[in-house]
């Protein structure tokens, strides 16, 4: 970190008085009188200053400012000491000041990481074997931040290039990036502001200003104009009065503005009844002076069309990335990428494969397939260790079974069945039947029409479709009394069906039901729009959570 050093005299040395390390408590917590044998002060070490009943120590954190100077500066006090004409001095290491450190707009980003030193023989030495586990837990943790982003690099270049250009110009854009959770849209995202940063640093761009919004983290969708006010102003203001400077801002020239760039994470949450924090991010980069970027993040492909008027979202001009989610492949390069360097064989080859193979044809989401891998580190360590530290004499014994332990393929599935047993899962696979085949139509129309939402009608037909094509498959009672309702509109009297008539009669009902429990969300229906469904849970966890149901593989249908 960039500093300066600077001594400091006291103005009025009287007031002051000198601490010595003699005086201060000893570690049994009395105090220690002596003195040395001549008393001579300047034998003795000086370790603090004292100002009537406020001590500073070496070390200390202090606001340091100079007589007729303007804002105070942050400092370190490095060491005290006595100058030529006996004045007492001090020398401070100076670094930034306080309205620097306040800030948000403009982060310091050249500090260095904060290093912890333990004393010699007060901490024991990690276990080698552990600290293998540890650091595979660690790396595989989705929170860890990798030095590279394996398989986004066309991605990546996409979005690099739409805002150097954009930045280097002076011009206004909108990109809208969107795919299904897990496939890296905001880790992508946050790399390339890393590398635009550090470029400006070297000055090879121009400066800009970065603001990141999550749509989960605020209260209320118009909190962003505020947090965008303040990036940019660095006034806290109301979210009418952020709105209103905000149109002001962007609306009239400015030869001084610094390009923005906002970042909408979780845009889906930032929807509001009138789609007026939506229409105004898109429209504001349109302005000819704004110089304001903004990459809207979301899981679903037609957001805008879907709350923005046809007319309107046209006229926005946005510039679309599409994530897809992570093949076996990627996902194998994606957790070997975290595992290199970790010491010994931790996870084994082919359990990577099969944990991959496993979350790429549910969802394609890498932090659930690190999810996984992480937990059955934490299994693998568990049963190792299960019986306590070792002693040296077991340790030597048991050392070659300790280095065996590694995660294997029924280490992975064990990882993957405490996963699905989670709640939701348990409640996904106790719904009935109807329910059930409902929430698979549901995911079928919504690959098909690749639109986060349906309507009902259009899932009634992709029901008879799937029941239709799974003809061939029947053999349960149940089951066939559903598919003969559904695709035939016949009414089965049998004891088996009698339980499910009153369901399949009123299919609406059905609906309802998944509403009230809430795993769908169903729209209202008006005259100009039938009633819209869409689903609250994501579409991994429902694929997995019907992965393995028999009735489904009765019918022949693949979640």
């Amino acid at each position: 970190m960039p500093s300066s050093e600077a001594s400091v005299h006291c103005s009025s040395p009287s007031e002051w008085e000198w601490v010595y390390a003699d005086e201060l408590l000893s570690p049994d917590g009395s105090q220690s009188p002596r003195r040395p044998p001549n008393g001579d002060h300047v034998s003795r070490v000086i370790v603090g200053a004292r100002l009537g009943r406020d001590e500073f120590y070496r070390g200390d954190c202090v606001l340091l400012r100079a007589e007729g100077s303007g804002p105070p500066w942050v400092a370190i006090i490095r060491q005290f000491t006595t100058d030529n004409h006996g004045q007492m001095a001090g020398d401070f290491v100076w670094f930034s000041n306080e309205k620097e450190i306040r800030n948000t707009a403009r982060k310091r980003t050249d500090f260095l990481p904060v290093r912890t030193t333990f004393p010699p023989g007060a901490v024991s030495i990690t276990d080698p074997a552990t600290s293998s586990f540890q650091a595979a837990r660690s790396r595989l943790h989705v929170a860890s931040v990798p030095t590279s982003l394996p398989c986004r690099e066309k991605e990546f270049n996409e979005v690099y290039l739409h805002l150097q250009k954009a930045i280097s110009n002076g011009s206004s854009n909108c990109i809208y990036i969107s795919g299904t959770p897990g496939t890296g849209k905001t880790a992508t995202v946050r790399e390339v502001i890393h590398r635009l940063e550090h470029a400006v640093e070297v000055d090879e761009l121009d400066d800009f200003i970065f603001v990141e919004i999550n749509g989960m983290k605020i209260t209320n969708p118009h909190q962003s104009y505020v947090m965008l006010w303040e990036a940019l102003k660095g006034d806290r203001v109301s979210p009418s009065q952020a709105l209103d400077l905000l149109e002001r801002e962007f609306s009239h020239p400015n030869p001084r503005r610094v390009s923005c760039v906002v970042l909408m994470d979780e845009l889906d949450q930032l929807v509001t009844k009138n789609q007026s924090v939506m229409y105004n991010f898109f429209n504001w980069p349109s302005l000819r002076h704004s110089r304001l970027i903004v990459l809207a993040v979301a899981n679903t492909m037609d957001l805008p069309e879907r709350t923005l008027s046809n007319k309107i979202s046209s006229r926005l001009g946005l510039t679309r990335i599409a994530f897809p989610g992570y093949t076996h492949d990627q996902l194998v390069q994606i957790i070997q990428s975290r595992l290199e360097g970790v010491p010994g064989k931790v996870v084994d080859p082919d359990a990577i494969q099969f944990a991959s193979r496993k979350v790429a044809a549910v969802s394609g989401d890498a932090r659930r397939a690190l999810d996984i891998c992480r937990r059955a580190v934490e299994l693998v360590e568990t049963d190792t260790f299960a019986n306590g530290p070792m002693s040296h004499s077991k340790a030597s014994h048991e050392n070659k079974n300790t280095r065996r332990a590694t995660v294997s393929i029924s280490t992975i599935k064990r990882a993957i069945n405490e996963a699905t047993s989670n709640p939701t899962q348990q409640q996904l696979r106790s719904l009935p039947l109807l329910s059930r085949l409902l929430l698979v139509a549901i995911l079928g129309r919504i690959k098909r029409s690749r639109s986060a939402e349906t309507t009902i009608a259009d899932v009634m037909d992709e029901m008879s479709l799937l029941l239709r094509a799974s003809s061939t498959h029947r053999g349960n009672d149940a089951v066939d009394a559903v598919a003969s309702l559904i695709c035939d509109g016949q009414m089965d009297s049998s004891p088996q069906a009698s339980a499910l008539t009153p369901r399949l009669a009123g299919f609406g009902h059905a609906a309802l039901e998944l509403e009230t429990a809430g795993i769908i969300i169903l729209e209202e229906h008006t005259p100009n729009r039938p009633s819209k469904i869409r689903l609250a849970f994501s579409e991994g966890e429902i694929r997995m959570a019907f992965r393995d149901d028999r009735e489904m593989q009765q019918l022949g249908i693949k979640p």
